[in-house]
């Protein structure tokens, strides 16, 4: 008799309480997600998440919390429990920066799927014969250009959730002006959404409109009801219904919540200045000059704007960078007198490849691309006169064999690293650059220093020699654990991030390291050149200052001292986006100013492509940054503290509750996973008692495919595979013990040989009884399952639910697993109808409130449209007055007599208003209708019961 161990019985308990589905708004209902996922426990993201689910009749939500709080990791809680659920028709939509962001993030923390689809993979898609590549098994991360530009393929998947992040971009859809933002609301018009932003409202309140309306279209009525009734938030009653409409949809955090709970750390910049040589100097007006030409061949007209960013960003990087590129334009031009596309397309390809961001830039730069016309008599001497240039550009780059900035990075490591060191952060440095050769060029510099062997590099495709002898040792170190996933491009990354962490003292990376890798571990960023777009330049800073780091950041960028163009961008980026100091880098009230980093970076292109004179260039720069004050409208951001921020106190004792509740429920489902293992795997597997790890020596289950080893519980694991509750090995375990036919029999619970003390146990021992254990599941506005336990003593005294989830706590043996069925269950029949009651009326209260609130949303939403069509009606007589006077003071009859005419048309139009308003309204009141017998379908309750075990218990 083994008095340790548990029973069939409890087996099947567990294993139905890890599988329960429960309320939208209960946070048990994300524990499993949370054991799976590979994050730390947050209460403001649990709360953000559950706020996501908050009812089951919600349209979506705006998760709108300031910067460094982890917005992505509440989309993700909220993404991975869709997956459990099976709901898996999941799209994000993001800038192109963020794509491989997105999709590492998802991998590595959640373990969900995802695919990115741009062009090229839908293109490739279609060529195997996917009819509509937006409809796979996986979730799928586009960028916004590319969602806009395949809507008809979006509109014929039925999506379960669509997550947008960077959604401020979303905030002017009620202007015509804006096409990407009406036609993604128009197109997924209906579907479940989530907006991640952490500026929601910037200049007008309209911009909360615009957010609120792409989110749920019943949350207001028209644009003009909202601008009448909330153009000037004048008195409190106002503000208190505004705030009461939003509040349902859009949720804020501020960091200043979370102090407990997140240690925030400084970024502390250092500049690097440098004098270029006469050669470089001479070098840059050449091919600035060479840009300002009004005609280019090297450079068709639907890339001019692109190719002109691409090429002053690799003249700004390094000489080798740009006479690589000069080259390649070299070798396009001959191609092309030669009518060979194939040479074209190969010159075009090793641009891109130096230049890692240009399909991401070229994602959001797209103009159409025309058809070539044939080379005339005319094109083919300017096309020779055009190689001519380029060739002379290309020797004198080639002939710089040492560029000033380049001397000037050694000066800079040197203070950056004693600056770090000085900070008690180790002495790491990952330096940034947007070339593949400079990036090469960086390593023959620092090859001759003492950290010669202490550097790894990091790009897009990580294909030289050393990376590659690090992946195989890496291979070999993690042989039997889950941190190699099968993916060349997911495992480099992990083996090259892990060499800098235990090697390496500097990486040298493209923008690919920009992209979804985490460096806490390193606290010295150095920008070797700066990208123009504040967001990717955020996005380089955030690898190392993020959640984790224990140190102050120090950030070095250089600055050329003979460029005004550049000072100016300098100044920019660091005083007003306030990107290199500070606690948070980047203010959410400047990144949110501009949209879109593109459209920031296109004016910067603008300005040197225009500006020759210091003066000019001073001119142009004022002019942007007096546009971009402008944009911040101070009086806006206390509206939005007004209408969006909750009182810290109420807020710190929500998480408080939020944090010990999910806490508990996430020990709780660990320990019910880890007794069911240990139970079934029993004989298979060694367990060691103190620490949730296993060593799996054979698979007991047939058809089952997974690795022998070791297996770890829990958050960090990097020796072992992770067990988690969708670990095919754990998702067999659950699936095992659920599908154990039980028949009655007779358990004995040993409360004596329990090492806990339970006092609501206690009086419970030398008594038996009878006990069942039922599922009873409900479904109306979801499905919720509820396990009912019904016991009592041999002397008829019932036991609550509380004592019998406990009596499963304690060790037992079954003592006779024959004693058949009884007619003595039928005195706990009683007791179940009454449990199956209470559940029923919890849940009709529940959803009634659900209802009310939804049925309070449809009032307000037809009231509006109501006073629309109102505020028409009295716009038409104010305009027909004012006709009117006009008239009067006409002097010619002919003007008299256009004017009546004009006022007779307007009044009919008035009257013809007048007939149809009642039947306008009538209409908005059917549409209401409509909607309420769809809440009605869904809210009718449908029952089942299902018996999974009955016993005599007895305890000792």
């Amino acid at each position: 008799m083994n008095v340790t161990a548990i029973t069939d019985y409890h087996a099947k308990y567990y294993a139905h309480q890890l599988i329960k589905r429960c309320p939208s708004n209960s946070v048990e209902k994300l524990a499993s997600t949370l054991m799976d996922a590979q994050v730390d426990l947050n209460p403001h993201q649990i709360e953000a998440a559950l706020f996501a689910f908050r009812s089951p009749l919600s349209r979506g939500a705006i998760l709108a919390d300031e910067v460094g709080l982890g917005k992505t990791i509440e989309a993700g809680i909220v993404l991975s429990q869709k997956w459990a659920e099976r709901k898996r028709k999941i799209l994000i939509i993001v800038p192109s920066s963020l794509r491989k962001q997105w999709h590492q993030e998802l991998q590595d923390k959640f373990f969900l799927p995802s695919h990115i689809l741009e062009a090229r993979t839908f293109n490739m898609a279609q060529k195997k014969g996917a009819r509509n590549p937006f409809d796979r098994k996986d979730i799928v991360i586009c960028s916004y250009h590319f969602a806009r530009s395949k809507a008809e393929f979006l509109t014929r998947v039925k999506w379960d959730l669509v997550v947008i992040d960077e959604a401020h971009r979303l905030r002017n859809v009620y202007k015509p002006s804006n096409k990407i933002a009406r036609q993604l609301k128009e197109v997924l018009q209906g579907v479940p959404k989530i907006l991640l932003t952490a500026t929601p409202l910037q200049n007008s309140l309209l911009e909360l409109y615009g957010l609120v309306s792409f989110v749920d279209d019943y949350a207001f009525g028209d644009l003009k009801s909202f601008r009448s009734q909330y153009a000037r938030l004048a008195d409190s009653d106002t503000y208190g219904e505004l705030k009461a409409r939003l509040t349902p949809v859009c949720k804020r955090t501020l960091r200043r919540q979370v102090l407990e709970y997140i240690r925030f750390t400084n970024r502390i910049p250092i500049t690097q200045e440098f004098v270029p040589t006469k050669d470089e100097e001479v070098l840059y007006e050449m091919v600035s000059e060479y840009l300002r030409r009004e005609n280019l061949q090297a450079l068709p007209a639907s890339q001019r704007s692109l190719m002109t960013l691409v090429l002053r960003k690799l003249l700004a990087s390094s000489t080798f960078a740009i006479a690589g590129a000069l080259d390649s334009l070299i070798r396009k031009l001959r191609a092309r007198l030669q009518k060979n596309e194939k040479a074209m397309k190969e010159a075009e390809d090793k641009l891109s490849e130096d230049f890692e961001s240009f399909e991401d830039l070229q994602d959001e730069w797209s103009e159409s691309e025309p058809e070539q016309d044939p080379l005339s008599q005319e094109d083919i001497q300017a096309i020779e006169h055009e190689i001519q240039d380029l060739e002379a550009f290309r020797d004198l780059a080639v002939s710089i064999t040492e560029n000033a900035k380049g001397r000037s990075l050694l000066k800079a490591l040197e203070i950056g690293l004693d600056k770090a060191a000085g900070l008690g952060a180790a002495k790491k440095a990952i330096i940034f650059t947007e070339s593949r050769r400079t990036q090469d060029y960086l390593l023959r510099i620092l090859g001759k220093t003492e950290y010669a062997d202490r550097i790894v590099l990091f790009n897009g495709s990580n294909n030289d020699p050393k990376s590659k002898e690090i992946y195989t040792d890496w291979k070999q170190a993690h042989a039997d654990t889950d941190q190699i996933t099968g993916s060349r491009t997911a495992d480099i990354r992990s083996a090259l991030v892990d060499y800098f962490r235990n090697d390496a003292k500097i990486m040298i990376a493209t923008e690919a390291a920009a992209e979804g890798i985490n460096l806490q571990f390193c606290s010295l960023v150095v920008n070797y050149d700066l990208p123009w777009n504040p967001q990717r330049i955020e996005q380089r800073i955030g690898r190392c200052h993020r959640y984790g780091q224990k140190h102050d950041v120090v950030v070095v960028n250089f600055l050329n001292k003979k460029n005004a163009a550049d000072q100016r961008v300098y100044q920019l980026l660091s005083e007003k986006f306030r990107l290199f100091s500070g606690v948070f880098g980047a203010s959410d009230e400047v990144l949110g100013s501009i949209e879109s980093g593109i459209d920031f970076e296109k004016r910067i292109v603008t300005i040197y492509q225009k500006c020759r004179t210091p003066d000019e260039i001073q001119a142009s720069f004022d002019e942007l940054q007096a546009e971009m004050s402008q944009e911040i409208d101070e009086s806006m951001q206390m509206t939005r503290q007004n209408l969006l921020e909750h009182f810290d106190e109420e807020v710190h004792e929500k998480l408080r509750v939020n944090l010990k509740e999910s806490a508990e429920y996430l020990n709780k489902h660990e320990k019910l996973l880890w007794e069911l293992t240990r139970y079934l795997l029993n004989g298979n597997a060694d367990f060691k008692p103190d620490r949730y790890e296993f060593m799996l020596r054979k698979i007991p289950f047939e058809n089952l495919q997974v690795p022998l080893g070791p297996y770890e519980m829990g958050r960090h694991v990097e020796e072992a595979h992770i067990y988690r509750p969708s670990n095919p090995l754990a998702q067999r375990v659950i699936k095992t013990a659920i599908g154990k036919a039980l028949k009655p029999c007779r358990i004995h619970f040993h409360y004596t040989d329990h090492p806990v003390k339970i006092s609501i146990l206690e009086p419970m021992v030398g008594k038996s009884g009878l006990l069942a254990l039922d599922r009873f599941t409900v479904e109306a506005l979801e499905v919720e399952d509820y396990l009912i336990f019904t016991a009592e003593t041999d002397d008829g005294h019932p036991l609550d639910e509380e004592r019998c989830k406990r009596l499963f706590s304690l060790p037992a043996h079954i003592q006779d697993a024959n004693i058949g069925d009884g007619d003595e269950w039928e005195k706990l029949q009683t007791s179940r109808q009454n449990q199956e009651e209470r559940i029923l009326q919890e849940i009709t209260e529940k959803n009634s409130n659900h209802f009310d609130s939804e049925m309070e949303k449809l009032d307000r939403w037809a009231e509006d449209l109501k006073q629309s069509l109102e505020i028409r009606l009295k716009q038409l007589d104010v305009d027909i007055k004012t006709r009117k006077t006009e008239a009067k003071k006409l002097l010619r009859l002919e003007e008299k007599i256009q004017a009546q005419r004009e006022i007779k048309k307007l009044e009919r139009m008035r009257n013809e208003m007048r007939m149809n308003l009642y039947k306008s309204q009538d209409d908005v009141d059917a549409r209401k209708e409509a909607l309420l017998n769809e809440i009605e379908a869904r809210l009718r309750q449908r029952v089942q019961r299902e018996t999974l075990f009955s016993i005599y218990w007895k305890v000792t």
